[in-house]
């Protein structure tokens, strides 16, 4: 009979920001894709305002892994306590807790904790489970101080926003054409390579080369999630367009009973070592940041326009609605 062990991290970053502000990111996980590098969808199923439960899809050690997670938040004391639900083997139980201490004006400690029991007769598989929640929460840490320390301007840093398309006609086709990303060269107008692999099915990693609007091309890499019964594939460009940072979103097939509503979402956190490349060089900084979020918006915009547009042909019914919300 094997016997069980318990191993105990400590981790600790300082950033250049008030504890209310990182306090703010650690709160709020559905963020977390745009500052985290290895989180790529994070789905809050229950909040209160006090408890909350989540399910996270993240990069572990080259494989896209599930965790579902029970939190308690102390906004008062800037901590939160969180406990995960059925990990994965040889972790046996893992919880732990993050702290935000204020050091003086302007600057705070996040202060994070960690405790995973493992399978003791499972040596090889135990370091390598402790070597990947180091990674994880040594990128969690360094995410969320980057973005903390651009308080001041992460609202105008990030968009959000949404297209979509009406459709008279069935569901599973459109589906399956977003699905089957790598059929889109020679049928979206911007995508001229495409490689996928599945890790499993619907976990997927793509890499595709774009036509950009001055006839360069451009890679993109990243990771998609794909639910078929619920008709939605969540994504996040690991390489994203050369003036993002981070790009995360998610592709909805609505159907009811007149046709379907198909969807995208995208959150973009702009580079701003980029931003500058808009409107051009001597432009003032904030007439520079509105002018990359516009041309953002249009680009990333136009770009997932020209992929609902054939898969709407493949449906096989005509287009009544094309909007943008």
């Amino acid at each position: 009979m094997s016997v069980e062990r318990v191993h105990r991290m400590s981790y600790a970053v300082d950033a250049a920001a008030p504890a209310g502000a990182l306090y703010t990111l650690v709160a709020d996980v559905t963020q977390w894709p745009l500052f985290l590098p290895d989180t790529v969808h994070v789905e809050r199923l229950d909040f209160d305002g006090v408890a909350d439960r989540y399910v996270r899809w993240a990069d572990a050690g080259g494989e896209l892994r599930r965790s579902l997670v029970r939190r308690t938040l102390d906004a008062g004391g800037r901590r939160v306590l969180f406990h995960e639900e059925r990990p994965d083997a040889p972790v046996t139980a893992s919880g732990g807790s993050w702290c935000v201490e204020e050091l003086a004006p302007g600057w705070s400690r996040l202060n994070l904790e960690r405790e995973i029991t493992l399978d003791g007769g499972r040596a090889a598989e135990a370091e390598r489970a402790v070597a990947r929640a180091e990674e994880s929460a040594w990128a969690a840490l360094g995410g969320l101080r980057v973005a903390a320390e651009r308080w001041r301007r992460l609202d105008e840093l990030t968009v959000s926003f949404e297209e979509s398309v009406r459709i008279e006609g069935p569901a599973e086709p459109v589906y399956e054409f977003l699905y089957g990303v790598g059929s889109w060269p020679g049928r979206v107008a911007h995508v001229l390579e495409a490689e996928v692999s599945e890790d499993r099915p619907g976990v997927q990693r793509t890499r595709l080369v774009n036509l950009a609007d001055d006839g360069s091309a451009y890679a993109t890499e990243g990771s998609r999630v794909c639910f078929p019964a619920a008709g939605r594939i969540v994504f996040k460009r690991t390489r994203p367009h050369p003036l993002l940072a981070a790009h995360a979103g998610e592709w909805c097939v609505e159907p009811d009973v007149s046709g379907v509503t198909v969807s995208c979402r995208h959150d973009v956190l702009l580079d701003e070592r980029a931003v500058g490349r808009r409107p051009g060089p001597g432009a003032e900084p904030a007439a520079e940041l509105a002018a990359a979020r516009r041309y953002v918006r249009e680009v990333v915009g136009r770009e997932s326009r020209a992929v609902l547009e054939p898969a709407t042909r493949y449906a096989g019914d005509p287009v009544r609605t094309l909007r943008s919300v």
